[in-house]
């Protein structure tokens, strides 16, 4: 059996994390109008879902989340850099960095404080 698993990240205006995403390099595959604002993103072979909803601005540090696991962090990073992000707060794109646990990898959080991690495993 084969099993995929998708993300759904939560965001307070979709067309605000629409254009976040898109920034980054992510393509936009479908886009649901209200009464229940929802997309569907695709970066490479990554697929992520994005659910609008109503709220308080999320806090760093929000639980929701994915990792996405890349042949090579530090082209990404490279890429994902020129937004000129801080490296903390929401939102913000931290360093790449070697892990203990064998990983390379590097956070993104997103204006709703969604965070998305980025690495590979180390040879």
């Amino acid at each position: 059996m084969e099993v995929l698993a998708i993300p759904v990240l939560a965001c307070a205006e979709l067309d605000r994390a629409l254009r976040f995403y898109g920034a980054l390099g992510f393509e936009l595959i479908y886009e649901q109008e209200p009464p229940e604002p929802y997309a569907i993103l695709r970066l490479g072979g990554a697929e992520i879902h994005l659910a609008a909803r109503a709220g308080e601005p999320a806090a760093a540090g929000s639980l929701a989340g994915c990792y996405l696991q890349v042949p090579d962090v530090d082209a990404i990073h490279h890429h994902w850099v020129r937004l000129e992000l801080p490296e903390s707060g929401v939102p913000s794109l931290g360093l790449p960095a070697d892990r203990p646990w064998g990983m390379r990898e590097f956070t993104l959080v997103d204006p709703d404080g969604n965070r998305i991690r980025v690495g590979r495993i180390l040879d």
